[in-house]
């Protein structure tokens, strides 16, 4: 009878040790690129379900399809201000919580 080598552990548990444990600076960068990839993410979503375009979507913001294309696909290369465009010509509400020192800021 086989036994099984292979142990099951939380994908928490994995990107702490391969990544680093939450608060260090390898482990911010990482959490900071899957946010910037989930916004690409909501961009395609938006832009799907008003059934548009890359291309259609860049005409309303005023951008070529091409930079619709990189932001879907990688945000942090993205201008802000253009990402702000993008969600307004969808007709998305943006909303933003900003944190100091685990401290969220009032605004």
């Amino acid at each position: 009878m086989a036994t099984n080598k292979f142990k099951t552990v939380s994908i928490d548990t994995m990107i702490d040790k391969h990544i680093g444990k939450v608060g260090t600076e390898r482990r911010e960068a990482f959490e900071n690129e899957l946010r910037t990839d989930l916004l690409g993410q909501a961009i395609k979503q938006a832009r799907k379900e008003r059934n548009l375009t890359q291309e259609q979507l860049g005409e309303l913001v005023g951008v070529q399809k091409a930079q619709i294309s990189k932001i879907e696909n990688s945000v942090k290369n993205a201008r802000f201000e253009t990402v702000l465009k993008v969600f307004e010509a969808l007709g998305a509400k943006v909303n933003f919580n900003v944190e100091l020192n685990n401290r969220k800021l009032e605004y």
